[in-house]
């Protein structure tokens, strides 16, 4: 008998739920039953019909609702399922109440590291709530900020990265960055982020104060909400200002990417294993990015790009200049980066290591 899972996620991002989407249609392909709540309309929602997946239009709203749970209950007595994977905070809190006194194994996503308290009353709604029997955690470093708590059964844990295959981004376009007002020759810096503190954009910003005025060195930050008064004062007092731009949100953001010759992540806490860099490491851009927890692995410095530590603008600078005085070696970093995430990070060793799990956790 297959392995049956019903697994509550939102796939309404297309790109940004590729690898999760992806990885559950190669475990249906393996042998795995799959059933798939989500909203319908997406992209996501038709192609796991294709490949042969049971879906149900159902994406929880809020929280606690009676109506919700009844809904995911009546599905796990009706379809007897062995796991129940929970992917976001709405999904788990009615997920493990549906799964009240049921026999599936209930598992749930985390995908970033920090706020998980023992301390924390919340902490016991979701994560640290006893009925949960497994957690995957996308990183090592989410799993070890996990473990750290007090009263906390640790074999619960376990890391299986998601992962890509880098032919998604073969057909990417190159932007033609003239028609942003960059000059032709410019070598070109990005960053494309959403507008969080935890991005460490000021830091960035201010990597621009350590360059020389005389190198051609062009900065592109792309997001929305990036160009707050903070960012742009920041940009204003900058002796390179006239070399930075803000571009806003931005739907061929990874042809942007593609154009320029470095993506730099100034990141300071939360992340874990940053999809935007994978992306640039797929398309052979060169990734500079910060020494936090949650990217251990991903670039091998000076290598497959470099890392410098974070909350230092300085040696943001410094890198990025190393990389304009020694273009080969830029071209180079960007070209064993992609070799890199197709041999550690790819969607095949995703789908082995959840393969095994589920199947382990199945006949516990």
């Amino acid at each position: 008998m297959p392995v049956k899972i019903l697994v509550i996620s939102n796939y309404t991002d297309t790109h940004t739920m590729r690898p999760e989407a992806e990885a559950f249609i190669k475990l249906k392909k393996v042998g795995f039953e799959i059933t798939i709540m989500t909203k319908s309309g997406s992209y996501y929602f038709n192609k796991f019909k294709e490949e042969g997946i049971n879906v149900i239009d159902f994406q929880p709203k809020k929280k606690n609702d009676k109506s919700e749970i009844k809904i995911i209950r009546d599905e796990l007595l009706k379809g007897s399922y062995d796991i129940m994977h929970l992917f976001n905070n709405k999904a788990i809190v009615n997920g493990i109440a549906a799964a009240k006194k049921l026999p599936v194994k209930v598992v749930i996503y985390r995908g970033y590291t920090g706020n998980v308290n023992w301390w924390d009353p919340t902490a016991y709604t979701k994560v640290l709530h006893p009925r949960v029997d497994k957690i995957t955690c996308l990183t090592d470093s989410v799993k070890n900020s996990i473990a750290k708590n007090l009263f906390f059964d640790k074999s619960k844990l376990i890391t299986i990265n998601k992962g890509h295959d880098v032919n998604w981004y073969n057909d990417i376009k190159v932007a033609n960055l003239q028609e942003l007002g960059i000059p032709k020759d410019a070598f070109v810096v990005v960053n494309v982020a959403n507008a969080r503190r935890m991005k460490g954009t000021k830091y960035l910003l201010k990597s621009t104060y350590y360059l020389p005025k005389d190198a051609n060195i062009h900065f592109l930050i792309v997001g929305r909400g990036r160009d707050t008064k903070k960012h742009i004062k920041i940009a204003e007092n900058s002796p390179n200002k006239d070399k930075i731009h803000f571009l806003g949100f931005r739907k061929d953001a990874l042809s942007i990417v593609k154009a320029s010759n470095v993506f730099a992540l100034s990141s300071i806490k939360g992340e874990a294993i940053t999809k935007s860099v994978i992306e640039a490491m797929c398309i052979e851009t060169t990734p500079v990015i910060t020494d936090i927890s949650g990217n251990v692995g991903l670039v091998i410095n000076k290598e497959s790009g470099m890392v410098v530590p974070m909350k230092n603008p300085k040696a943001m600078a410094d890198a990025i200049l190393y990389l304009y005085n020694n273009q080969e070696d830029c071209v180079q970093y960007g070209k064993n980066a992609r070799k890199h995430i197709d041999k550690n990070f790819n969607i095949e060793r995703t789908v082995k290591e959840a393969s095994e799990f589920f199947n382990s956790i199945s006949k516990q």
